[in-house]
């Protein structure tokens, strides 16, 4: 039943609000775009081909070691070696609640990966990426990670983290605070990105413990944190490239820079207006866990600190947001999805439609919406609405998708079944020959109704 895939479906566009409320921060912290200026460039081919290589030498060195590794999808080998790209379609994944719960695999997930890279009844391959809020390590170790949960090889290539459009921010700051994340993990992070002077909270605890009266520093981190004298040192922004695990203490020490004399620590601003920027990788309120119910993640962060420095200075802060559902994160992704396609398929154009598959209506389903109706997009945004993370069935989501789905397998399957039923609709009505046609007719009678 292969069939050669094709979509022609008119762009329609439509005005939305991305208009945000004082009262959004009960359920959800303002949604700010970041400047244009201020999102990530895509590296060129060579810095991508670059990146795999690092991505599999990992990969490498991953499966070789004592740890018991369970072999990546390849079965059955001949059918999905045979199988050819399409290139009129793709997917991007969230990852926590769609792929992945509680750092394990949703068992939905490695079939549909399977069913991506040529395990299916349409014998093709579909193009596809990873595209998350969560941070704190480096990508080639997320990667990595991945890899071993869903029996594949995701490369560097094909993921996003929230922070990554981060790294183009190397060049506009010099000296940074960076907070979340298991202990030395972010500074890694922003180190590998090209930052030139990461200071930690664990830094500053060290060079004045009584900064946080009720965190003391454990002996590991004593260790790490670095001996710094802060009466030489100008903080000149801050970044959460992780859940903070000490909200307390990090949110005491963030305050005191927003106050301070231009990012001058120790010291305090007459007007509250001279403290170094603040950036967060993400907003999202709550994720999925392995735990029966969602936990609050870095956007309530985000709202408290806003909250906190209105209660202490009487003034807004105003802080900047990346990761979805940023118009700014979508467009890297666009970027990223067309690369990766030429470098490892050699489909050198946007796809027609990319179906995004998200577990929450807030940041998923509302960036992914609001994207497709934007200008920025030059292809057709498809949301799809899983049941396996945030969203929780028999409620009503704040920002409706184009389709819910039980989990990502029958999201995969879906995307794919409609495709497939819009190419052989387009045969049946467009030039084919009338041998063709009736072949189309009789494929499209084996296929089941599809909602467009």
């Amino acid at each position: 039943m292969a069939a050669a895939q094709s979509a022609g479906t008119p762009r329609i566009r439509r005005l939305s609000s991305m208009d945000a409320s004082r009262g959004d921060l009960i359920s959800g912290p303002t949604v700010l775009v970041p400047p244009k200026q201020l999102m990530a460039t895509l590296g060129d081919a060579n810095e991508t081909a670059m990146s795999f290589e690092r991505a599999k030498m990992h990969l490498e060195e991953a499966t070789t070691s004592s740890e018991e590794v369970t072999p990546r999808s390849s079965s059955p080998v001949n059918a999905a070696q045979q199988a050819a790209p399409t290139d009129q379609y793709a997917f991007a994944f969230d990852i926590d609640g769609v792929l992945i719960r509680g750092g394990k695999p949703i068992p939905a997930a490695v079939e549909a990966m399977k069913v991506l890279n040529g395990e299916n009844p349409y014998g093709i391959k579909v193009p596809y990426i990873f595209l998350t809020n969560g941070g704190g390590k480096t990508e080639e170790e997320r990667c990595i990670d991945l890899s071993k949960q869903l029996e594949i090889e995701v490369s560097t290539g094909q993921f996003i983290c929230g922070h990554t459009p981060m790294r183009e921010m190397a060049e506009r700051y010099q000296t940074v605070l960076v907070v979340g994340g298991e202990g030395e993990k972010c500074r890694e992070v922003a180190e590998g990105y090209g930052f030139k002077d990461v200071v930690t909270p664990g830094d500053i605890i060290k060079a004045k413990q009584d900064v946080t009266p009720f965190r003391k520093l454990t002996e590991d981190e004593w260790k790490n944190s670095r001996d710094r004298d802060f009466s030489k040192i100008k903080i000149d922004a801050i970044f959460v490239f992780a859940d903070s695990r000490d909200w307390a203490g990090d949110q005491q020490i963030i305050l005191d820079l927003l106050m301070s004399k231009n990012g001058q620590l120790g010291t305090r601003s007459e007007t509250f207006d001279e403290g170094p920027p603040v950036y967060f990788s993400h907003n999202d309120i709550v994720w999925s866990t392995s735990h029966e119910h969602v936990r609050i993640g870095m956007g309530a962060l985000r709202a408290s600190l806003e909250t906190l420095f209105k209660a202490v200075s009487g003034k807004e802060l105003k802080t900047t947001a990346f990761g979805k559902p940023q118009l700014g994160t979508f467009s890297f992704a666009t970027r990223l999805l067309q690369q990766w396609r030429k470098d490892v398929y050699g489909i050198d154009k946007p796809p027609q439609t990319v179906y995004f598959v998200g577990d929450t209506p807030e940041s998923d389903i509302q960036g992914t919406n609001a994207f497709n109706d934007s200008e920025l997009s030059d292809c057709n945004w498809y949301s799809i609405l899983v049941k396996t993370g945030v969203y929780q069935d028999g409620t009503i989501p704040r920002f409706p998708p184009k389709k819910c789905v039980q989990d990502v397998l029958e999201a995969v399957r879906f995307g794919m079944q409609r495709e497939f039923v819009r190419a052989m609709k387009e045969k049946v009505s467009g030039d084919a020959d009338e041998e063709e046609k009736k072949a189309a007719e009789a494929a499209l009678e084996d296929e089941a109704d599809i909602d467009d």
